[in-house]
């Protein structure tokens, strides 16, 4: 009998060894980090939309019917599927000066009270994204307006933006309650 069954842990592993949790939150954190990075160079697109809309009308007085709409959706997908790439590195809103007075404990609970929160808030973006999505998808939704693009590119974010903030959600609090290793521990 090794030590880890003789102390009550029948996964075989000690809180806090690599295990099957730990891959899962390394796995969330890196998917999460590399949409970040791909979501936050699309600012480039929306820089380019805006200079293009800018010189454009400026210098030639030839406006486009596409930039505005190109620098809108682009940085409401941005701002909405980074919000896993904000949990990953805590810059979401706590008010952190009442969080660090609280006993560990009550951190702990707190911590198990936003993620059931959370849960509930990332399902919502599932559930009615999703069938947004579907629905424009489905119907060839498209803007309406002169340049009338799809508009289920942007429809498609809301899911994924919840499904990624539930995930790093339940990858966050697997480590604040020592299910899992923090980055730090390994």
């Amino acid at each position: 009998m090794n030590a880890a069954s003789s102390e009550g842990d029948v996964s075989g592993h000690r809180p806090g060894s690599a295990g099957p949790l730990s891959w899962f939150c390394d796995a969330v954190d890196a998917i999460n980090y590399w949409v970040g990075l791909i979501a936050g160079s699309s600012i480039i697109v929306v820089t380019f939309a805006v200079t293009w809309e800018v010189v454009s009308r400026s210098a030639f007085g030839q406006p486009t019917i596409w930039s505005n709409e190109t620098s809108i959706y682009v940085s409401a997908a941005t701002y909405l599927i980074a919000g896993g790439y904000g949990l990953l590195y805590n810059r979401h809103v706590r008010i952190d000066v009442l969080y660090g007075a609280l006993s560990e404990r009550t951190q702990t609970r707190l911590d198990v009270l936003t993620l059931l929160l959370t849960l509930g808030y990332a399902g919502a973006l599932i559930w009615v994204g999703g069938n947004d999505f579907y629905t424009a998808f489905s119907q060839g939704e498209t803007t309406g307006t002169p340049w009338n693009p799809p508009i289920w590119p942007v429809k498609l974010a809301i899911p994924v933006a919840g499904s990624l903030i539930a995930l790093q959600a339940v990858a966050n609090t697997l480590r604040r309650t020592g299910l899992a290793p923090t980055k730090e521990a390994k």
